[in-house]
């Protein structure tokens, strides 16, 4: 931990060019204490003897195969908390309530290594095969009663090691009636697993004790400037303006083009329009008034309204040739009418035409999702 350096009077920007192994963080006296401590009342509770190693480090992981939990260091400190928020919209643990739910999780696979829970035959039947690859991304059922309901975006049906971590979280969670929650699911026969498996290690020592710090913090040499562009890279499809370049060029933006000519289709030519009037519509809709070089009058619809007008037909056209769901389909044309609407876009183009473009536009996403599980090609 280095010494002398106070993030609480740092600017953003000194704060930034700071190397992660230089910041001035621990567990110890902060209200992570405080949630290190609650996790192992619980598993005393349960009888669990072993209490995992907790330190900070980039994420929150458990090392492949190693004992330990790691919490981002971001969460050891109010100024860094307020960072994260900035910087990825959101601070992953940041409420007492989520942070237990990931350290439960963590702890789930901290015991799962520990014992080597996952050389069991028992274990490899009920979850599957631990050697199995992670991939980058997965795909899941939302309504499958094969899988516990623990962590956001079904994580339990990521891979075999997170369904026995979500697992075991929910069967760790003090006062909840498992038994009956899910009651006539197949994910019951796991959290019967569970309970019996932990009940046979208690009072066990464990076969693996100790493990290796991955990613702590005092190892990592990279500025919280290149942490956040790698961070915000890697979730950039989590980001509000992960469609904003791309609709641009199907649509005219009002906020990049207030005044001036604009360019608008008329048959098979370009046109400039000259912009007369904003109408303000009801619920915060926009349209354009203006006229072309030959006068002819012209008004610019919202693509909001546009996209709206023919949601449905998008929706079952696009699900009808790739074969994806329609909920995913429809999440995500919610999302491009909120930014169209946010970016105040306008259809300078044939309604026909544009209509085309942004089907071609979501269609080419829904594919990359189909194949990769993400709406674009590379991370």
């Amino acid at each position: 931990m280095k010494i002398g350096i106070d993030l609480s009077i740092l600017s953003e920007e000194e704060t930034l060019n700071l190397k992660i192994c230089e910041l001035p963080l621990k567990i110890e006296d902060t209200w992570l204490q405080v949630c290190v401590e609650e996790l192992y009342r619980e598993l005393d509770g349960k009888g669990i003897g072993f209490k995992p190693l907790c330190y900070l480090a980039d994420e929150w992981l458990a090392p492949d195969q190693e004992p330990l939990v790691g919490i981002p260091f971001f969460l050891a400190h109010p100024a860094l908390m307020k960072l994260e928020k900035k910087m990825m919209l959101d601070v992953e643990g940041g409420t007492k309530n989520w942070c237990m739910k990931l350290l439960r999780h963590e702890a789930g696979h901290a015991i799962n290594y520990a014992y080597k829970l996952h050389r069991r035959r028992n274990w490899q039947k009920i979850f599957g095969q631990f050697s199995k690859e992670y991939a980058d991304t997965y795909r899941f059922r939302p309504y499958s009663k094969n899988f516990v309901r623990h962590l956001e975006d079904y994580y339990a049906q990521y891979h075999p090691d997170e369904d026995f971590a979500e697992t075991f979280a929910v069967w760790l969670l003090p006062h909840f009636d498992w038994e009956n929650k899910y009651k006539g699911w197949k994910a019951l026969v796991k959290l019967q697993y569970v309970d019996k498996v932990m009940k046979e290690i208690n009072g066990k020592a464990p076969l693996v004790k100790k493990g290796k710090k991955y990613w702590q913090i005092s190892s990592l040499k990279i500025t919280l400037k290149n942490y956040y562009k790698r961070k915000k890279s890697f979730y950039a499809e989590d980001f509000p303006d992960f469609h904003d370049r791309n609709l641009e060029k199907i649509f005219t933006s009002l906020n990049s083009k207030p005044r001036g000519t604009i360019d608008v289709q008329r048959g098979k030519h370009l046109t400039e329009f000259t912009p007369l009037e904003t109408r303000h519509l009801p619920k915060g809709k926009l349209s354009l008034t203006g006229f072309t070089k030959k006068g002819e009058e012209v008004n610019l619809p919202s693509a909001a309204d546009l996209i709206k007008k023919h949601r449905k037909n998008i929706l079952n056209s696009i699900s009808a040739w790739t074969g994806e769901k329609k909920y995913i389909i429809d999440d995500l044309l919610e999302t491009i009418i909120g930014r169209c609407r946010d970016l105040r876009l306008l259809v300078s183009d044939p309604p026909e035409s544009a209509v085309l473009k942004i089907s071609i536009y979501i269609t080419s996403l829904i594919m990359n999702y189909s194949y990769t599980g993400r709406f674009r090609k590379e991370r």
